[in-house]
């Protein structure tokens, strides 16, 4: 068999992967879309790299829409084949693959309308909301911990990993020729510690491994927790600057962690007396999706379940579901805190409350998890002083910060624990995927020194024979 890298590969999103056997099934493993890569964006996401009438299987690892984002221009460019994932993938899939769609549509439309003023052809959509909607018949639901034919002489097995409600890192169990081997793709792998979900499981030996590098080079921040954390944000904001800060937070995972922290600081009457608001429709679905699997949770959060039916709401927190409810809150000039997607800042409403926040002094605006470096959250995390949103520049008065330790991909640490189940010299192969090329570089020193033989880092489209 033999596998190539077509995205996500020495960089952050994009994930792709397609794994060709020695009797021409081909399976591939997630189907991403690439986000905040700037002006390469759409070209990236057009170009597949393969054919995808000749894809039989998919074996999607989780919902975000960088594992998951262009399933639907898969299905519209010619695969038939089943889209195999847990129960809650295909919950969460649903509503962002729809969510995905109404962005792809009003971008182009955008975009149109200043092709049409220099004269240059119109764009399509990268796929329709009708498009979003079709494909969810062609996903089959397996349940973790038990393996599962999904072809002659193939087995899947999904394992936890802890990234969101759903996640799995996907093993396939191989017969060639009367050989067997396994292979492991981790997706994105989460904390050992997260407050929410449980941690990631353990998993057979296997011998090849597709492991995420994200963090692959640094550590969370653990001396301070995320309540806490967000409580001095809140206090220098709000408080003693009179201003709206604004949390851009990505609908599944982000927001419902935000929500619970606050949650807590309210049970622990701590929280300060002021509107709270989750402008995003999609988070709102998401988080009653969340609610839906509390099974997946860890012992903690079950048992706070017994005293607190809903752990994710607390007093001052509204929803803002339609548009004109969004553009009001510009019009506000009380203290508030706005979360809103996307979590990198690149689209959705929360671009256009930076857009409205950005140049007064009072307001504050706080990153709580990755953004590629070209999206507007990566660039603001950067420190520039001066940023383009909407094609207008705009000046960085607000107070820019971040919250480490909210990622729910896992660091090092957690990385190497998620591996610690192997034998290292078992493993013929270990791939770094999913990270930026000088993190996956520091990180594969780290896993020689471990006893992994043979680390790669494939660029984008790069093929290797396993066996």
């Amino acid at each position: 068999m033999k596998i190539a890298f077509h995205g996500a590969a020495r960089t952050v999103t994009g994930s792709k992967h397609l794994l060709t056997l020695k009797n021409g099934k081909k399976i591939l493993l997630d189907c991403g879309m690439f986000q905040g890569m700037g002006k390469e964006t759409d070209a990236l996401n057009r170009v597949w790299g393969f054919d995808p009438a000749e894809v039989d299987l998919l074996v999607l690892s989780h919902a975000h829409i960088d594992h998951s984002g262009l399933i639907p221009k898969l299905v519209k460019d010619g695969f038939t084949g089943t889209v195999y994932c847990t129960p809650a993938t295909k919950s969460l899939a649903a509503i962002l693959l729809e969510d995905s769609a109404g962005i792809q549509e009003d971008d182009v439309k955008y975009i149109n309308k200043k092709r049409a003023a220099s004269g240059q052809p119109y764009l399509k959509p990268l796929y329709t909301l009708d498009d979003a909607k079709s494909c969810l018949s062609q996903f089959r639901e397996v349940e973790y911990g038990n393996w599962f034919k999904i072809a002659d002489g193939v087995e899947l097995l999904f394992t936890d990993v802890g990234h969101i409600i759903g996640s799995a890192a996907v093993h396939l169990r191989i017969n060639e020729n009367g050989k067997t081997e396994q292979l492991t793709f981790s997706g994105d792998v989460g904390r050992y510690r997260d407050i929410i979900l449980r941690s990631p499981e353990v998993f057979p030996q296997a011998d090849y491994i597709l492991l995420e590098s994200t963090y692959g080079n640094s550590l969370h921040e653990l001396q301070t927790t995320t309540p806490d954390q967000l409580l001095e944000w809140i206090e220098k904001i709000c408080l003693n600057n009179r201003g709206k800060l604004i949390i851009p937070a990505f609908s599944v995972g982000r927001t419902q962690e935000i929500l619970y922290s606050l949650n807590q600081l309210e049970v622990e009457r701590r929280l300060p007396d002021l509107e709270y608001f989750v402008d995003s429709p999609l988070s709102i679905e998401a988080t009653e999706v969340v609610k839906s699997y509390p099974q997946y949770f860890n012992k903690t959060i079950r048992r706070l379940l017994e005293t607190d039916s809903d752990p994710f709401r607390f007093n001052g927190l509204k929803y803002v579901k339609t548009v004109e409810e969004s553009k009001l809150l510009n019009f506000r000039n009380e203290p508030c805190v706005i979360i809103s997607a996307s979590g990198m800042a690149d689209a959705g409403r929360v671009k256009h409350h930076i857009n409205n926040t950005i140049e007064n002094s009072r307001n504050g605006i706080l990153l709580v998890g990755y953004c590629e470096p070209n999206s507007l959250g990566g660039r603001l995390m950067a420190g520039k002083k001066e940023v383009s949103i909407f094609g207008v520049n705009r000046e960085v008065h607000a107070t820019i910060g971040s919250i480490r330790s909210m990622s729910a991909h896992g660091d090092y640490e957690d990385l190497c624990q998620f591996l610690a189940c192997q034998d290292p010299r078992k493993v013929k192969k270990l791939f770094l995927v999913h990270g930026e090329y000088d993190v996956q570089v520091q990180f594969k020193h780290r896993l020689v020194n471990k006893g992994f033989l043979d680390v790669e880092i494939p660029e984008r489209h790069y093929e290797e024979g396993l066996s």
